[in-house]
């Protein structure tokens, strides 16, 4: 496991949430190669399967910028990249960067690093209280129905967004940049040209993936033009498409539990 006290403060990092994004979606099209961007980046074991530590993105969210990340399915006591100072933490060890603050992002900002957040889904949408939890944390914050679930060009346009923000940012500054892809999350219908009736898929689901992972390209070339940078990729939780009689998450299924996790320096 790598020691995120030699990470933190001599690396960018980049936390990507694939929102919604199935475990067995995401293996079986990296398995058939239709995911060729992820491919290049991901360790040559692939996606690893892990436990989400929430149902539904404002949960899963806050457990994530509180350090607990989602957990890999084996039993037993699974060592923390980031924690924050509190007692009685059985998964805090050397390796993990401890953080003292509320959440890891301020916690990361005293640490140097210029924090910036793009959203996705409703709830980085800042157009409420609500809306405005997570972004709050950032010192720079986007949101746009541009960026979000209805538009079907929202990842280009986040990735766009992204290249801008890293282009402007100078190479000594460290930068932490959070991005919550939103195309996996319903309605996904239209990545499908025949879905006629307008209904959300298994299909379409991983039709959603295939066009996020043909905009990922640009992103890791703008990346490896920056300082090294220590990335996370990981879903927030996954989605029901009848499995049992159940539809959408924000309930436990293993479907929803099990997402894909993968952490690399670029």
């Amino acid at each position: 496991m790598l020691n995120m006290n030699q990470i933190v403060e001599t690396h960018d990092i980049l936390f990507i949430t694939l929102d919604t994004l199935r475990y067995d979606v995401a293996k079986n099209l990296l398995a058939q190669e239709c995911t060729p961007n992820l491919a290049k980046v991901l360790p040559k074991t692939g996606w690893e399967e892990r436990h989400s530590p929430g149902n539904f993105t404002y949960a899963s969210h806050h457990a994530f910028f509180a350090g607990f990340l989602p957990t890999p399915i084996t039993p037993g006591i699974h060592p923390r990249l980031f924690a924050l100072g509190f007692e009685g933490s059985t998964t805090t060890t050397d390796t993990t960067c401890v953080l003292d603050s509320s959440n890891i992002v301020t916690g990361l900002a005293v640490k140097g690093y210029h924090t910036v957040c793009i959203g996705g889904v409703g709830f980085f949408n800042k157009r409420n209280p609500l809306g405005n939890v997570i972004p709050s944390m950032f010192a720079e914050s986007y949101w746009s129905p541009e960026l979000g679930v209805t538009n079907p060009e929202s990842t280009e346009n986040q990735i766009n967004l992204a290249r801008q923000i890293l282009e402007k940012t100078p190479k000594n500054q460290r930068i932490f940049l959070f991005i919550n892809i939103s195309a996996l999350h319903q309605p996904n219908y239209f990545y499908l040209p025949d879905a006629k009736d307008k209904i959300d898929t298994i299909e379409s689901h991983a039709a959603a993936l295939e066009y996020v992972d043909r905009q990922l390209a640009k992103l890791w070339n703008i990346i490896r033009q920056r300082h090294s940078t220590f990335c996370i990729l990981c879903s927030d939780h996954g989605t029901t498409y009848g499995e049992d009689g159940y539809t959408g998450h924000r309930l436990s299924h293993p479907v929803v539990w099990t997402v894909p996790y993968a952490e690399f320096v670029l």
